[in-house]
This record gives structure tokens, sequence and C-alpha cells, in this order.
């Protein structure tokens, strides 16, 4: 008797694994036949922690402000006092001037809070947030550097390696889509970061050179318009573009009842100023077959 309810046992338990590969299966298919824009992608089914479609996404890629992802989340962890004034750094706005990269619009010595830097960093993509937030956080952009690295190796992010907290692009600032996938799944677990993750807009606090603060919004939610939206609802992301890593977005999706995580790097990048949304065809296409 034992023997049977084994064997009825065993016998549902295949069942159940084999509709799951066969899901898996036709999920793979449906998305491997799509004509893609970017370099490499992963697609993640983040209620199961489970990769479902990937395209080169072991391949060291540049991944410019996805960079940030790590920024935040690494921030978030020094358990700061988010209302505490935090001025920005002096050297941090001069040199992001003069490297012509993404700004909240903030001044040097500006009298923000940390939560500005932090929602500053992650919506408009701020590179003068992101450097005054990881000097806030370590004391120093070498050390906040070596935290980010800790932090990767403790996700499991073998293929990735950080060497400023922006995204600029260096040598040794790269990571793949897959790990990028992985971190996020495990960042939105984080409730603080997934609160500022999926946030459309935010006003900065009030300040002598802001005095009504700073409106700003997701560089990924304010492309998402009506028109985009069929059975699917994109919850949030992060934006990443320079010349060398391409267009790249790491969006979180929900589809029915699942959750998804999509990462798409290196699509094609014609103009700096004027960018395609290359970027967002290669999401929509994987939510409209998903």
């Amino acid at each position: 008797m034992k023997f049977k309810k084994v064997k009825v046992i065993i016998f549902l338990m295949v069942i159940v694994i084999s509709a799951g590969l066969t899901l898996l299966y036709f999920c793979n298919n449906k998305l491997a036949k799509i004509d893609y824009n970017s370099k490499a992608i992963c697609v993640m089914d983040a209620d199961k922690n489970k990769i479902i479609f990937e395209k080169n996404a072991n391949e060291k890629l540049k991944i410019a402000s996805l960079t940030k992802l790590m920024t935040v989340l690494v921030a978030i962890e020094k358990n700061l006092d988010w209302e505490e004034i935090s001025p920005v750094d002096v050297e941090s706005y001069k040199n992001m001037v003069a490297s012509n990269a993404s700004m909240v619009g903030f001044y040097g010595r500006e009298r923000v809070k940390v939560k500005d830097l932090l929602y500053g960093t992650m919506l408009a993509s701020g590179g003068e947030a992101a450097m005054s937030l990881a000097i806030k956080s370590s004391g120093s952009l070498e050390n906040f550097v070596i935290d980010m690295n800790e932090k990767a190796k403790e996700l499991g992010l073998k293929e990735t390696n950080f060497s400023n907290p922006v995204g600029m692009d260096e040598e040794n600032n790269y990571s793949t889509a897959r790990d990028m996938a992985l971190l996020l799944n495990e960042a939105i677990k984080n409730e603080e970061f997934k609160k500022i993750f999926t946030a459309k807009n935010y006003t900065t606090t009030e300040t002598l050179d802001h005095p009504n603060g700073i409106n700003i919004e997701s560089t990924v939610l304010k492309e998402i318009s009506d028109e985009d939206k069929t059975d699917f609802k994109i919850l949030g992301g992060k934006s990443g573009t320079t010349k060398e890593a391409g267009l790249c977005w790491a969006t979180l999706s929900k589809k029915g009842e699942k959750n998804y995580i999509i990462v798409v790097i290196g699509a094609p990048l014609d103009e700096l100023r004027n960018p395609t949304m290359l970027q967002k065809e290669d999401t929509i296409k994987i939510l409209e077959k998903i």
C-alpha cells in the first residue's frame, strides 16, 4: 500500500516537473523568434526567481547607468537617515558637468537631503547625486566602490565589476545581462529600494537654490505611454546610455498575475543627444510575447 502511494507521488511530481519544463520551453521558443536590437538580454520570472530567456546574457558589457542599481542598493543598506541634510559634493558636481553626465540639476554644496540623492540617482540618473551619495555612504568614492564590489560578490554576480558609482565608460566597470537581472531581482526584495525604483516622479526638498524643489521623473516610466500598454504594466525601471554601452534598460513589469524582470543591454545608439528607443522596443516586444 505504501509502495503504491510512493509511486503515485513520484508520478505526480514527474507530471508537475514536465509541465513546468514544457511551459519554459514554450516561452523560450516564443521569445527566441523575436528579432532583437539589443546585444544582450535576460528575462526572469521574478516570482519564481527563474530565468526564462537569455540572449548573450553572460557576455561582459558596459552597462552605463544600470550601475546605479547597485549604487542605490548599497547606499540604502548603509541605513542612513533619509531626512539628513547631505550637501552635494562640489568636486563631484564639477566632474559630472565636465563629463557631460546626466544630472538631477543640483548645484555644488546645495543642501539637499539623503532621500533627494537616492531618488535623484535612480529616477533622474543624476551623476552628481550618485557621486554625492557614494561619498555620504562610505566616506569616499574609493571606499564605496569597494562596497559595491563586495555586494556583487555577496549576490554571486561573478561576471560583474564596478570602478565608479555612476556607470561611466571605464575598462573595469562592466557586467552582464544575467548579473543585472539577478541584482535587480534581489534588490526589489528591499522595500525601500522597490519604493524608489517604482516611483514615477519625485519632488526634491526645497532649498535656497531651488525654492520649489526639482520635479524629477523616472527616465523609463516617462517613456511609457498608454499606447504601449496592452495587457501588461511596466512598474519601474532604470535606464542607461553611453556611447560604449549603447541603450540599456532594466525593468520590473507585471503581466497577468506574474512579475517579470527584463534587462536589455547594448541596443544601437546613433546619436547621444537624440537617441532612438530601441531598448524600449525590445522590452515591449518581450512583454507582448511572454
